[in-house]
C-alpha cells in the first residue's frame, strides 16, 4: 500500500486550512509565465489581502472535496496557482485582469465567493466594480448630503426671520436696533414682576405708617397739655 508523502500531506492540510479561514478563491493557469512574473503578481495581490500559490490540482481536489470550494476542481486543468483571498473580491479580480491584459500568457480561469461559484464573465464583472473604499467613501458622501442640506436648512430659518423683521420695522419707521432694545428690556424684567411690586410697596409701606403714628402720638399729647395748662391758672386768676 502506497503512502502519501509528507509534502503532499503537508500541502493538502495547507489547502484545507485555507479554505476553512476563507471561502474565496480566484484559479489561474500560469503556464510560460517567469518565476520573477509569479512573484511580482504574488507581491501585488497580497497586498490587497490575498495569498496567491502554486499548487498540484490532484492535491488541491483532495483537500477541497466535500467543503464549500468544491466547485473549483472545474477550473483544476493545467498549471494551477491560486489566489484565497480575505480582502476585497473585485481589487483582486481588477489586479489579476490588469495583470492579464499586461501579460496574456496569465489566464484568468474562475473562482468561488461565499462558496458561490464564479465564472470568468463574474470576475471581469467584479473587476469593473469600484473598490470597497471607494464604495464606502461614496456611500459616506450620499449620507452627508442631506445632513449638509438640513443644516443650510435650519441656519437659513433665523437668517430669513432677521431679514424679514427688518424688512418689516423698515416699512414701519422703525429700526432694529429698537426693537433688539425692547426684547432686551423684556428679557430683564421677568413677565409679572413689575405687577408684584407695587403690591409688595403697599404692603411695606402700612407698618411704617403705623410706627410713625405711634411715635408721633405722644408728642401730639404733651403739646396738648402745654397749651392746656396755661388757660386754667389764667381762669384760676382773680379778675383785676
Amino acid at each position: 500500500m502506497n503512502k502519501v508523502q509528507p509534502d503532499k500531506v503537508a500541502t493538502i492540510n495547507e489547502v484545507k486550512t485555507r479554505v476553512e479561514t476563507t471561502t474565496t478563491a480566484v484559479v489561474t493557469e500560469y503556464r510560460g509565465l517567469t518565476v520573477a512574473q509569479i512573484s511580482t503578481l504574488r507581491r501585488q495581490l497580497r497586498t490587497l489581502g490575498a495569498d496567491y500559490k502554486v499548487f498540484k490540482n490532484t492535491l488541491v481536489r483532495r483537500a477541497i472535496a466535500g467543503t464549500d470550494v468544491e466547485s473549483l476542481s472545474e477550473f483544476l486543468v493545467g498549471p494551477t496557482a491560486i489566489a484565497f483571498i480575505d480582502g476585497d473580491v473585485s481589487a483582486v479580480a481588477k489586479a489579476l485582469r490588469d495583470f492579464a491584459r499586461e501579460t496574456p500568457k496569465l489566464i484568468v480561469k474562475g473562482g468561488v465567493v461565499d462558496g458561490k461559484p464564479l465564472t470568468k464573465n463574474d470576475l471581469n464583472a467584479l473587476a469593473d466594480l469600484p473598490s470597497r473604499d471607494v464604495m464606502l467613501a461614496q456611500l459616506a458622501g450620499l449620507l452627508a448630503s442631506p445632513l449638509r442640506t438640513m443644516a443650510a436648512l435650519l441656519k437659513a430659518v433665523p437668517q430669513n426671520f432677521a431679514y424679514g423683521l427688518s424688512a418689516l420695522l423698515d416699512s414701519k419707521g422703525g429700526s432694529v436696533a429698537s426693537a433688539a432694545e425692547s426684547v432686551d428690556e423684556a428679557a430683564e424684567t421677568p413677565a409679572g414682576v413689575e405687577e408684584a411690586a407695587p403690591a409688595a410697596s403697599d404692603d411695606a409701606a402700612a407698618p411704617v405708617a403705623e410706627v410713625a403714628a405711634e411715635e408721633a402720638a405722644p408728642v401730639a399729647d404733651e403739646a396738648a397739655e402745654t397749651t392746656e395748662a396755661p388757660v386754667e391758672d389764667a381762669a384760676s386768676e382773680p379778675a383785676e
